[in-house]
């Protein structure tokens, strides 16, 4: 399974499939466990993702890791994406077209790595990942089924850098986020998703 990852990962770093490619330093495809239990979904690259070719590396990427953290949790235990892999000039909001066009990377990478949990950061993602209905404002720390996953919907980290009054809230839906992985393990106890080879777990990062 790993194989398959890895194939997708220079695929997306080859990709010329929408006009975001003309204007990206570094694609973005994701990093984390292959076998991760969560996965984070952002919207898209800034800046700084765009020159390192890494996710979430930004100011939102630094409070992402202090969320993390608050519940126990390290960067290096989750899979983080966008659900597109190139920055949108100026940071603006990706197109319908951009999304589809890298939607079948992102349903790949949750099919492959078959997460417990996919949280989608911000409504691009969350409406992306369950239709154009769902928003963060209205179902922010709400768990969600789709098939055997759950999804839990969550403002962008970056929503709070802009409005401080949203931290507290994304605080409580890490909370929530605790509960589900808590409850996960309660039903699954000793089964975490064996890794291909004996050195533990491999990660997409190692293939950059």
């Amino acid at each position: 399974m790993s194989g398959e990852l890895h194939v997708i990962y220079s695929e997306i770093l080859e990709c010329t499939k929408c006009d975001l490619h003309k204007s990206r330093t570094k694609a973005v495809p994701g990093e984390g466990p292959y076998d991760a239990r969560i996965m984070f979904v952002g919207e898209g690259p800034g800046q700084t993702e765009d020159e390192q070719g890494r996710p979430f590396v930004g100011a939102a990427g630094k409070f992402l890791t202090e969320l993390l953290e608050s519940i126990g949790l390290k960067r290096s235990d989750v899979f983080i994406t966008n659900i597109v892999k190139c920055r949108p000039p100026n940071n603006r909001a990706p197109r319908k077209s951009e999304i589809e066009a890298c939607n079948p990377y992102l349903q790949a990478q949750i099919r492959l790595i078959n997460p417990r949990i996919v949280c989608a950061l911000g409504t691009p993602a969350i409406s992306t990942l369950m239709g154009d209905e769902y928003s963060a404002s209205r179902f922010h720390g709400q768990p969600l089924t789709k098939g055997e996953v759950t999804i839990l919907p969550m403002y962008h980290p970056a929503a709070a850098l802009y409005d401080a009054s949203l931290k507290e809230t994304i605080y409580h839906d890490f909370k929530i986020l605790k509960q589900l992985l808590e409850k996960e393990e309660t039903f699954n106890p000793s089964t975490p998703k064996s890794a291909e080879s004996s050195g533990g777990k491999q990660t997409l990062e190692k293939w950059a």
